[in-house]
């Protein structure tokens, strides 16, 4: 008989056969997980940080607010976002709830995979993720979740990969940037400003543990659907933190018992026109710093809002506000609201060119104060008069006989200022506006006149603004600065005065004493209003020692609306920015030297009354140099341009005081103010009107041929 094992040594020798084929089996797993390791390895490709560069861009302002956000080229809300924009509550909760080892890892964490294998083999169901930040951030970097393991492996590498090529930190702002929290909202920064409504630099404790909750499944703890599996979520999160001494008890149970958002909130849409226009004009950049101010602008563009309601359906309005200092725009609004289909929302009247009614009279006074033509206390006759074929009267239809040039330019008398105008000349105010940086319009074909004295020139809000701040600064040019990222256009001749310092100083003074429309106090700003011809547009413009405000109200189609004036319609929206952007009104500077602070008796005997008659030319002190003549082409000339060109006709000029400005049929042209002599701009064939104006205001004119 065959002798029988006995019990201990077959069960050694089962466990012992066992033993090997586990061996066995274990051994060939590895050999497959590492084939498939090198096979996965050979077919990957180095990873592309292209969808987190494609972000949203956004305007921010003078402090590095949001301003207006757009979405990424793939329709989805993806802010930037840095680590130290981000609450350090907020990383610390991430960091030990997806990745406690994060610092320490090279991309992939063994333990965790460890871990998380044997808990799958214990209880087959996956318990625990293996996946660490730096695998997360591989995964939306190649925008596919792949559950399978040859996914998992791929995932891994790539996480490898990222760790040799990025810091830590960098490795954190790509995640900062691209989780995903539910519907198109991705990164830390989109969320917190859809959940929460504002910047995640400080959020609550149950906010951080929310953000943290949501990316592990964004649909469906999204807290504007699901609100109750979104509360869980982050109390799991709460807990974690807890039992992990990242947070205390106290915190815990505050947080925890913090609601949970329920809807989104829209993204910040301020400054639209101006926000879209930047955009448009520096295309490239994905942040634009503005200088404006966000707490001002909201302030100011839901005061322009309520404003408009009490006005009826078809008004707009248009506020500009400027640091006269700087330059600076501080708040730019173009209408009550960008989706206002009655009152035409989305026209910018901040830019729209329209007649500026009686708001060039200060400078017309202050060019005469300049030339010693006249003193705020010089006397003008108020009468009817007549100016060729052009008869002006006076806004109430009334004359007042013998005034001051103080009290005519306080009450905007039309007739003194047209007056004025005539003995400096009109192309010397229009001269002078340009010379300043500004842009006037002229009606097609036609070139200054004294209608320029009651709006018969089309100007900006803008222009306004900016010739405005000119004068509040002394008389300095003052270019209007839109970026910190830029320097401001040079669209003023450096070295070139709107008005002396003396006569800036007087024009100012004079507009301190306007007085105030109902129910505001004196003595806050110095400012004038304007009306244009028909009641289509009500401008008041103010300026104190720091701010200049300037505020448009009217119909943009330009209809008439009876009872729209400067003063009853647009001062008292003016007063109330001001009352808005300044807790206390900022005083002007003193008296400079070389001003004359004396009644009429005590002036000059030239400057007691204005003298109506001038010099042939209308320019004050053309004895002085031969005036401004072209020299080529002579009147009427005929000239031949060859085939297939519209240009190449250089014309000149002499005498006249520089700097000269070109027209061609009433339309200015690019040219060098210092020069005497400009090429004609590709025009066509036919007649042309070419003008030149000196900068005393003397124009010369001829007529020619293209042929």
């Amino acid at each position: 008989m065959t002798a029988q094992p006995k019990p201990a040594e077959t069960r050694r020798g089962v466990l012992a056969r066992g033993l090997r084929g586990a061996l066995m089996a274990l051994g060939a797993v590895a050999c497959g997980m590492v084939g498939l390791v090198v096979w996965t390895w050979a077919r990957l490709e180095p990873l592309s940080l292209d969808r987190a560069e494609a972000v949203s861009v956004t305007v921010l302002d003078r402090n590095d607010r949001l301003l207006r956000a757009y979405t990424s080229p793939d329709s989805r809300w993806r802010l930037p976002a840095e680590v130290r924009d981000v609450d350090p509550r907020y990383l610390a909760m991430l960091i030990a709830f997806e990745d406690k080892r994060f610092r320490r890892h090279h991309g992939v964490d063994p333990l965790a995979v460890g871990r998380a294998g044997w808990l799958l083999v214990r209880h087959r169901r996956p318990l625990s993720g293996g996946s660490t930040i730096t695998m997360q951030v591989a995964r939306l970097l190649l925008g596919v979740h792949e559950r399978t393991l040859v996914g998992k492996i791929r995932q891994a590498l790539l996480a490898l990969q990222l760790d040799r090529r990025l810091s830590k930190d960098e490795i954190l702002r790509l995640y900062l940037r691209l989780a995903p929290f539910g519907g198109n909202l991705e990164g830390v920064r989109a969320a917190s400003l859809a959940y929460f409504g504002k910047e995640p630099r400080r959020l609550s404790v149950a906010e951080a543990a929310l953000l943290v909750a949501i990316p592990q499944s964004p649909e469906l703890r999204r807290p504007d659907r699901f609100p109750a599996a979104a509360r869980r979520a982050r109390n799991h999160v709460l807990a974690r933190m807890l039992a992990t001494g990242v947070i205390s008890r106290e915190d815990a149970d505050r947080a925890m018992a913090e609601r949970v958002p329920t809807a989104r909130r829209e993204f910040p849409m301020l400054a639209p026109h101006l926000a879209d226009a930047e955009v448009e004009q520096h295309k490239g950049r994905t942040v634009h710093r503005l200088t404006l101010d966000s707490m001002a602008q909201a302030s100011i563009e839901q005061l322009v809002r309520d404003y408009a309601a009490t006005l009826g359906s078809r008004l707009s309005a248009a506020v500009v506000v400027v640091d006269h200092r700087t330059g600076e725009v501080i708040v730019q609004v173009g209408s009550p609201g960008l989706l206002d289909e009655g009152r035409f929302g989305a026209v910018d009247m901040t830019s729209a060119i329209r007649s500026p009614g009686s708001t060039l009279k200060p400078i017309i006074f202050g060019l005469a104060f300049e030339l010693g033509l006249a003193h705020p206390e010089t006397l003008i006759e108020d009468r009817p008069s007549r100016f060729g074929i052009y008869v002006p009267k006076n806004f109430d239809h009334d004359w007042h006989g013998t005034v001051s040039i103080r009290t005519a330019l306080t009450q905007s008398l039309n007739i003194p200022a047209v007056k004025v105008l005539e003995a400096l000349g009109a192309g010397r105010l229009y001269a002078r506006l340009r010379q300043a940086g500004v842009s006037p319009v002229l009606p097609r074909g036609t070139e200054p006149s004294l209608a320029m004295a009651l709006g018969g020139v089309g100007l900006r809000l803008t222009d306004l603004a900016q010739l405005y701040a000119s004068l509040a600064h002394g008389g300095e040019p003052v270019v209007l600065k839109y970026r910190r990222d830029t320097a401001p256009p040079k669209t003023a001749v450096a070295g070139q005065r709107l008005l002396s310092q003396v006569a800036a100083w007087y024009v100012a003074e004079i507009l301190c004493q306007a007085l105030p429309p109902a129910n505001a106090k004196p003595g806050l700003l110095c400012y004038k209003t304007g009306t244009s011809y028909g009641f289509r547009d009500a401008w008041s413009v103010g300026f104190d020692g720091r701010y200049v405000i300037a505020v448009w109200v009217g119909r943009p189609d330009s209809a008439s609306t009876p009872g729209l004036t400067g003063r009853t319609t647009a001062a008292p929206l003016l007063f109330d920015v001001f009352a808005r952007m300044a807790a206390r009104r900022t005083p002007m500077p003193p008296a400079p030297s070389g001003t004359l602070r004396v009644a009429n008796a005590d002036l000059p005997p030239p400057l007691k009354r204005f003298r109506e008659s001038v010099a042939e030319d209308g320019a004050a002190g053309s004895h002085l140099e031969p005036a401004v003549k072209i020299t080529f082409p002579p009147d009427r000339a005929e000239i031949e341009v060859e085939e297939g060109e519209g240009s190449g006709v250089v014309v000149k000029a002499e005498g006249g005081a520089l700097p000269l400005t070109w027209l061609v049929d009433g339309e200015p042209i690019a040219s060098d103010p210092q020069r005497r002599e400009v090429e004609l701009p590709a025009a066509g064939r036919g007649f042309f009107r070419l003008s030149v104006i000196d900068a005393r205001g003397r124009v010369d004119r001829v007529t020619l041929r293209l042929k």
